[in-house]
């Protein structure tokens, strides 16, 4: 049984290999542009700056150097039930310099198609164990992001030798620039 997170809920992770799941769903667009939102994932150390480009995980960089993290792949719409974009992280394989990873989604071009969070619905952020499928913990944004147009779903952390995630849910007003400018 999945453990539901409230906003800045912190858990344990207790699985090696897991995936993160990220589902969304739109609401119709009046500004006649599909929606396209992006996984994209930030491996850092303990300055909080990715540890070199390589490490910033996204749908044209699909896997990290040490290879822990995978993005499988870039969904253009987020139509149907489920999981629209998945991440597969394999601690075993990290970097020992890695202390933080950052899950953050984006609405590509969203100035330019005038969209925003607050056109989305349905969002959650969930993981689970990879090889018995089984769900650990879901997290499910429920704030009104009117003028975001990305958000910090939730962080994997290392504290004391053990690996945790925080639900985070924090949205900003800007796109994956504004992110790389952050933790680069």
């Amino acid at each position: 049984m999945a453990i539901n997170l409230q906003k800045g809920q912190r858990e344990t992770i207790n699985a090696p290999k897991f995936v993160v799941g990220l589902g969304w769903d739109t609401n119709s667009s009046s500004t006649g542009s599909a929606f396209d939102l992006d996984a994209s994932v930030f491996i850092m150390g303990d300055n909080k700056k990715i540890l070199a480009d390589e490490f910033f995980v996204f749908y044209n960089n699909t896997t990290s150097p040490d290879g822990a993290v995978e993005h499988t792949g870039d969904n253009l719409t987020g139509a149907g039930d489920g999981d629209d974009e998945q991440i597969k992280i394999d601690l075993s394989k990290i970097d020992s310099r890695v202390t933080e990873i950052c899950i953050v989604i984006t609405i590509h071009e969203a100035e330019s198609r005038r969209q925003n969070f607050g056109q989305v619905r349905n969002s959650f952020i969930r993981i689970f164990d990879a090889d018995t499928n089984t769900d650990l913990l879901k997290y499910e944004l429920e704030e009104d992001f009117s003028i975001e147009t990305a958000v910090e779903f939730g962080r994997i952390y290392k504290r004391n030798n053990e690996w945790k995630f925080e639900a985070v849910g924090a949205g900003m007003k800007g796109g994956l620039q504004d992110y790389l400018n952050k933790y680069n």
